[in-house]
């Protein structure tokens, strides 16, 4: 018997879409006042604290084995400090939101490329199709946003880095992730991106901190949209559905990432790269509309 889907979930995407793209701005106006890992690090430390007080009135269950542990800790892991941590790398190198929007909304390819093995699902033509779509959209959005300002070659490690770290773990998620409790799978993952990150900051960065209301608003803005609130989204859709659908969603962050920072941070996107950012959101389409089935 197939388990239904939450009906609060219908409104999973959209909720998700905004506060992803808009999380994108908010660490970028952030970053004018902090460090990349120093900021990271006390977004994290921040999270695990709500979810430890959480914890300890609700008193939920815990995982089971320490094969569940390693799984939450590895998502954790994928997710927070890799996905987030070089994302701010990125901006820090200089790479406008829009344009790092769009590199990371690559993960569809990567995950149509490894979901049939790892996660043991089909991704038919018609999906391909979209992902090409999206492909093309990002290529015709990168080089005409590098026109008005390329952002250091550095940057787009970071990107891809990024890249890598939420496709891998997306798919460790869909294929090992065992229902949890959200504050025991946000609080293990959380502090696996804590720890991830540490080294980073005692090593590298002066952890200097300069508290304006503009830091203190961007990190309160993360911890509660994007940490709490679209993490956790995230994870429930990649359950409920095949990841490379779900996956299909990132398609749509460029524009409004784009939008938002134009609004916010006077990012400016030229004409042809609306044209791009079209693409790409005809590829989602194109992507996430289901195969007729079969007639029999």
């Amino acid at each position: 018997m197939t388990m239904q889907n939450p009906s609060w979930l219908t409104f999973g995407p959209a909720i998700f879409l905004v506060m992803w793209s808009t999380g994108y701005v908010a660490a970028k106006f952030g970053l004018g006042f902090i460090e990349p890992m120093t900021f990271l690090a006390l977004r994290f430390a921040c999270v695990v604290v709500i979810m430890a007080v959480l914890f300890l009135l609700l008193w939920p269950p815990l995982p089971r084995t320490r094969t569940e542990w390693g799984h939450l800790a590895i998502v954790g892991f994928l997710l927070q400090a890799m996905y987030f941590g070089m994302c701010y790398m990125s901006f820090s190198a200089g790479m406008p939101v829009g344009t790092l929007a769009l590199i990371l909304a690559m993960q569809p390819i990567l995950v149509g490329l490894v979901a049939p093995r790892w996660a043991g699902e089909t991704v038919g033509w018609v999906q391909w199709a979209g992902l090409v779509l999206g492909l093309t959209g990002a290529v015709v959005v990168i080089a005409a946003r590098s026109e008005i300002a390329p952002p250091a070659p550095i940057g787009f490690v970071f990107a891809t880095l990024a890249l890598i770290g939420i496709t891998g773990g997306s798919l460790w998620e869909k294929r090992f992730g065992v229902s949890q409790h959200p504050v025991t799978a946000n609080l293990v993952g959380f502090a696996a991106g804590l720890v991830g990150v540490l080294p980073f900051v005692v090593t590298v960065e002066s952890m200097q901190i300069s508290w304006t209301w503009q830091l203190i608003g961007s990190l309160a803005y993360l911890i509660i949209a994007s940490s709490l609130i679209a993490i956790g989204l995230l994870l429930a859709m990649i359950r409920a559905g095949e990841v490379s659908k779900v996956s299909a969603l990132f398609f749509l962050v460029p524009p409004l990432a784009a939008v938002f920072a134009w609004l916010v941070l006077g990012e400016v996107m030229p004409p042809v790269g609306w044209l791009g950012m079209f693409i790409a959101g005809l590829g989602v389409f194109v992507a996430t509309r289901k195969e007729p089935e079969p007639s029999s």
